[in-house]
């Protein structure tokens, strides 16, 4: 069987995004297979007998029809698409009535051709003779119509080991004499906290909940692993801001502050009461003393076992939200690659034998050689390594971000565009270098896409996000924008049903793909090649 696509013109008015016309074309070779043919599959000795007796009986027609199901998401129930016309005395259909397909790059649209041979004027297609069935997806039969092939670079974070202890620490805060920022109230407080990078940035780590109209607010106590405030060094600087919150989302600064987990631990004394500092208002005022205090009212560390509710950890009944964001974006963008070979990187770990720490290590132990066949083939990779690497932090981004850059900058006429999908759960430690190494990707072929998984404050990788607001590095812009940001949490079916949220996932972090990769090439002046109709999709049946 061959089919053939041509693709149709994007409609700006339609609002279902994107609006693209495929036109199907069907065409079948049916072949007398070799005595060779009864080893095979019951397809295809099915196929035999019936194509025996087509060629022995010179009396016997092949009235032959192709029937096109497509399948729907979540349910994989598959329903009548369209059929072709009926050609009467043929083995080798061309079919002229064509099928007319939407095309949406972020969606797995599967498909099935089912080939009979009608003997008999009934519209009930199980009353003629099935000849056999092809599956394919509507990715497929386009890949040799789009002007750019899609390599994937799949990179994992390996952050949180599987079977660790993790210390936990519970605590709660109040305020007295805030700065009154409303002019008809007081304030609405809240905590931001961040911990610091090595660097000199900072990396949000929690918000406390809104308190409203009062100077003098008392929060709720609230949890936060340890790792995730200090990384391990418990003299590492906390830095505290304190904001009034408005609804339009721009919310009054009102001071800050800087602890450490250590003098956190010490719990509630004189020492754990902090003045809320504003440095504008205390360079603007001679007298000016401080904003506020804010109190530590309580504070505790409970250690609890991770095992089960690690992000990385592998049930037996289903997979984890790592691998369920990997398959749902990569078993749709590997249709539009075309050696169906990903190089997959985690970073965040100690290697085997000597713990050298690296932060882009081949997820297949090959330095060499690091990509794996398939989607599958970079989940079993990522299994792998789980069990032969020392997960370690920090998480740098950068490092990741510029492999993949290094590739593209070689390949800048059109014929590849690089999409990296990084899955992570959103601690990030190296932002300045990262936001650097994301502008200057942004000149080159390529898309970077940021799965966030597990329950962390997402807000650094939204930063990244330039929907709203262009990243920019050192008084640069980034020239495209090319990240999309999605947290994994917003799509995860209430019912538990996994198809269903990996077709959501999917379905938005690839939106912005086909955008990205038309940016690029209308920048640099790269014009489509030519429609390759005339290189058809085989499929056997």
């Amino acid at each position: 069987m061959e089919m053939m696509a041509s693709i149709g013109e994007f409609d700006p008015l339609n609002t279902r995004v994107p609006a693209t016309k495929i036109e199907v074309t069907v065409s079948c070779r049916l072949q007398v297979p070799t005595c060779k043919s009864h080893t095979g599959s019951s397809l295809k000795l099915k196929a035999f007998s019936i194509f025996y007796l087509f060629h022995t009986s010179p009396l016997s027609l092949c009235l032959p029809v192709v029937v096109l199901y497509v399948q729907a998401v979540g349910t994989k129930e598959w329903r009548e698409f369209g059929r072709t016309e009926v050609i009467d005395n043929t083995r080798n259909p061309d079919f002229v009535r064509k099928f007319v397909l939407d095309f949406f790059f972020e969606e797995k649209q599967n498909l099935r051709f089912d080939v009979y041979n009608v003997d008999s004027r009934s519209c009930n297609i199980s009353k003629h003779d099935f000849l056999g069935q092809t599956f394919c997806t509507l990715g497929e039969i386009i890949v040799p119509n789009i002007p750019s092939v899609v390599p994937v670079a799949t990179i994992i974070t390996l952050k949180s080991p599987c079977l660790i202890w993790q210390d936990i620490a519970t605590m709660q805060l109040c305020a007295n004499k805030l700065d009154k920022k409303d002019f008809f109230g007081k304030s609405d407080p809240f905590l931001v906290f961040y911990r610091s990078n090595e660097d000199g940035t900072f990396t949000i780590c929690h918000k406390t909940e809104v308190i409203k109209n009062t100077l003098n607010p008392v929060w709720q106590s609230f949890t936060i692993p340890v790792r995730a405030l200090c990384n391990g060094d418990y003299d590492r600087t906390v830095k505290v801001d304190v904001y009034d919150w408005d609804r339009d989302g721009s919310h009054d600064f009102i001071g800050e502050f800087t602890t450490s987990y250590r003098e956190l631990s010490r719990g509630q004394n004189q020492f754990n009461v902090y003045e809320v500092l504003n440095p504008k208002k205390k360079g603007k005022k001679k007298k000016y003393i401080n904003s506020g205090t804010v109190t530590l009212l309580s504070f505790k560390v409970e250690s609890e076992y991770t095992f089960p509710t690690s992000l990385h950890y592998m049930s037996p009944y289903q997979m984890n939200a790592y691998a369920m964001a990997l398959k749902a974006v990569g078993e749709i963008i590997q249709d539009y690659d075309s050696d169906k070979l990903f190089p997959a990187y985690g970073f965040g770990a100690k290697l085997p034998p000597d713990g050298k720490i690296s932060h882009a290590f081949p997820l297949n132990g090959d330095g060499e050689h690091p990509n794996c066949v398939g989607i599958e083939g970079v989940l079993e990779a990522y299994f792998q390594s789980l069990r032969t690497v020392q997960l370690y932090g920090p998480t740098n981004f950068a490092p990741v971000i510029n492999k993949v850059a290094n590739c593209a900058s070689e390949i800048t006429d059109g014929s590849q565009y690089f999409v990296l999908l990084m899955i992570t759960d959103g601690v990030i430690s190296d932002m300045v270098q990262t936001k650097e190494a994301v502008v200057n990707a942004a000149s080159l072929p390529m898309s970077v896409i940021i799965v966030g998984v597990g329950p962390a404050e997402f807000d650094a990788m939204e930063e990244l996000d330039g929907d709203e607001v262009r990243v920019s590095s050192r008084g640069r812009l980034a020239e495209r924008d090319i990240v999309q940001f999605v947290p994994f949490r917003d799509y995860i079916d209430r019912s538990g049903n996994q198809v269903l949220s990996m077709a959501r996932l999917a379905k938005d972090v690839l939106a912005e793909i086909p955008d990205q990769l038309l940016s690029f090439m209308k920048s640099r002046g790269i014009e489509p090649r030519p429609s390759m109709s005339s290189s058809p999709l085989h499929r056997h049946i």
